[in-house]
C-alpha cells in the first residue's frame, strides 16, 4: 500500500513539473487553430497564390537550380602573341688572342647561352703589301707590259716567276703599309699606268671568331656596340 502511494505521488509531481515547464502545452497559449493564427509573425505578409502563379514560382525555382548545376563557362581563348623576329646567324671576328679573351668576357653578360659559339676561321697575318700588274697573256703579255713601263720611264719592276697564280705578273714594289702601296698606285695612274693592284701578303693562320644564332634586333644592337670597341671587327652574316 505504501509503495502504491509513493509511486502515485511521484507520478503526480512529474506531471505538475512537465506542465509547469510547458512540455504539455499552456492553457493560456491555446491549442486551437484560431489562436495559433493570431500568434503568427507578420500575418499581413502572407499571400495566397493561384495555381498559375504557383506553377510560375516552381518553374523559376527549377530554372535557377538547373543554372546552378550547369558547368562553368569556358574562358575565351587568348590570342597568341606575335612571334619575335630574329636573325638566323651573325658572325663576329676574327680576333687576336688578347682581344678574343676580352670579347668572350663581355658577351657573357648578354646571357646568350648556347646561341653563342666560338669557332676558328682562316686569317692572314699581313706583313707587307705588293703593288703589281696582274698576269695576262703569259710570257708575251708580261713582255708587252714591261715595254710599256719603260716607255713611261718606269724602271723599278720585276716579272714574277715560279708556279703560282702570280706567274708572269709584274711586281712594281713591296711596302710595309697599305697607305704607301696605295700611294704608288695613284702615282702610276698619273703616269698613265692603269690596272695596278695592291695585294696583302703574309703567313696564313687561324683566329677566333664567334657565331650567334637567333638574335633579336635588340640583342644584335647590343652585340654591335661591343664589337665596335675592337679594331677591325665587324658583324656580318655567317659564312
Amino acid at each position: 500500500m505504501l509503495k502504491f502511494v509513493f509511486w502515485a505521488l511521484l507520478a503526480l509531481n512529474a506531471g505538475l513539473f512537465a506542465h509547469a515547464e510547458g512540455y504539455l502545452g499552456r492553457l493560456e497559449d491555446g491549442e486551437r487553430e484560431p489562436q495559433r493564427l493570431k500568434n503568427q509573425l507578420a500575418p499581413e505578409r502572407m499571400v495566397v497564390l493561384t495555381a498559375s502563379e504557383a506553377r510560375a514560382v516552381a518553374d523559376a525555382a527549377t530554372a535557377a537550380a538547373a543554372q546552378a548545376d550547369a558547368p562553368p563557362a569556358q574562358p575565351l581563348p587568348v590570342a597568341a602573341a606575335a612571334p619575335v623576329e630574329t636573325i638566323a646567324c651573325t658572325q663576329a671576328g676574327a680576333f687576336a688572342a688578347g682581344d678574343a679573351r676580352r670579347f668572350d668576357t663581355r658577351i657573357a653578360r648578354l646571357g646568350l647561352g648556347q646561341r653563342a659559339s666560338r669557332i676558328s676561321v682562316p686569317f692572314q697575318e699581313v706583313s707587307s703589301h705588293l703593288v703589281y700588274l696582274p698576269p695576262g697573256g703569259g710570257k708575251e703579255g708580261a713582255e708587252r707590259r714591261v715595254a710599256e713601263l719603260k716607255e713611261r720611264g718606269i724602271e723599278n719592276f720585276f716579272v714574277m716567276q715560279g708556279d703560282s697564280p702570280l706567274r708572269w705578273a709584274v711586281s712594281l714594289g713591296v711596302f710595309k703599309s697599305e697607305a704607301a702601296a696605295q700611294g704608288l698606285v695613284a702615282s702610276l695612274a698619273r703616269q698613265g699606268v692603269r690596272g695596278a693592284r695592291v695585294l696583302p701578303r703574309g703567313p696564313q693562320g687561324t683566329r677566333a671568331a664567334w657565331q650567334f644564332r637567333d638574335l633579336t634586333q635588340d640583342e644584335r644592337k647590343r652585340l654591335a656596340g661591343i664589337a665596335d670597341d675592337f679594331a677591325g671587327v665587324q658583324l656580318r652574316a655567317c659564312q
